[in-house]
């Protein structure tokens, strides 16, 4: 039997790259648990808070923290800011320009697409590679599958670079090249997620006016919002794309005249109308202008202003 034949190089695997280096700048809830899941992944990680004492409980776990934002910064190739505004990022970041220069900068402070693309051009201006996310989960759910954060900016290769490392965070949404389209997408979905926090808050206060327990209502309720969800969603989409907005379930007009019933109800049981009061305008608006044929879909385009 002949030999065993080694492996020839083009054949042999490839050895696993070891966990790139990473920073995180800003130790609030959030960015504790960014710094936690990079140092669980084996990432050598440097942290830095302006309140010193909050690298207490990360050094224990093995992060190394720094006495100065520049220090944290250039010992690694990748930064990652959270912080509570990007106010506090621009604050924090601009003395740092020459410090970030040639490096990469990830900002996962909640904010606006405006905001964004003003970083971004004050990053390219100064040789910084910059990518602006929006966090779609609470602390405690990162580094788990529920988890996902959208990123955007300019450079999709220098992204690829640091995909790996960022995986540690929780799953990744590329939204695209402009910077600003992470913070749009990240608003977008919390605009759906408070309007539905402020109709349950309104039906719980409803059924609490007449001293129904809140844990009689909740499974009601939840079984309600996913069931409806599941077709209001997706079929306003479809309208908005198909410029369809015509229904024979429920249209504007009957629900214009359905709605007092809800502001009356309210107002008898000692409430605030909320946001039905907007919705109120909304309608009103609709079927004045001769949409009252049509379904919610169309409240969508009557939401731009003149």
């Amino acid at each position: 039997m002949p030999a065993q034949q080694p492996l020839s190089p083009s054949l042999s695997p490839s050895p696993t790259p070891s966990p790139a280096p990473v920073t995180v700048l800003g130790l609030g809830l959030m960015g504790s648990a960014l710094a936690a899941a990079l140092l669980k992944a084996g990432h050598p990680t440097t942290v830095w808070n302006r309140t010193a004492a909050k690298t207490g409980p990360l050094a224990a776990q093995g992060a190394q923290p720094a006495d100065t934002a520049t220090e944290a910064i250039t010992a690694s190739p990748l930064t990652i800011v959270c912080l509570t505004t990007n106010d506090s990022v621009r604050s924090l970041l601009e003395p740092e320009a020459d410090a970030l220069k040639g490096r990469t900068l990830v900002n996962l402070t909640n904010g606006t697409p405006s905001q964004a693309r003003e970083l971004a051009a004050w990053a390219e201006a100064h040789g910084i590679t910059y990518f602006d996310g929006g966090i779609m989960a609470v602390p405690q759910m990162i580094a788990t599958p529920g988890a996902y954060i959208f990123y955007s900016g300019s450079d999709e290769a220098a992204f690829a670079t640091h995909r790996p490392t960022l995986a540690a965070l929780a799953d990744i949404k590329w939204a695209g090249t402009d910077p600003g389209l992470a913070a749009l997408y990240d608003l977008a979905l919390l605009t759906g997620m408070y309007g539905m926090a402020a109709g349950v808050a309104q039906a719980f206060a409803l059924t609490g006016s007449e001293g129904i327990p809140a844990r009689e209502l909740a499974p009601l309720l939840t079984d309600w919002i996913v069931a409806m969800t599941h077709g209001v969603v997706p079929g306003t989409a479809e309208a908005l794309d198909t410029d369809r907005h015509l229904t024979d379930v429920s249209n504007l007009a009957m629900n214009r005249e359905a709605l007092p019933n809800f502001t009356d109800t309210f107002a008898e049981q000692g409430l605030r109308a909320g946001l039905f009061e907007s919705l109120q305008e909304l309608l009103d608006r609709a079927v004045e202008q001769g949409y009252g044929a049509d379904g919610f879909s169309r409240l969508v385009t009557l939401l731009k202003k003149d």
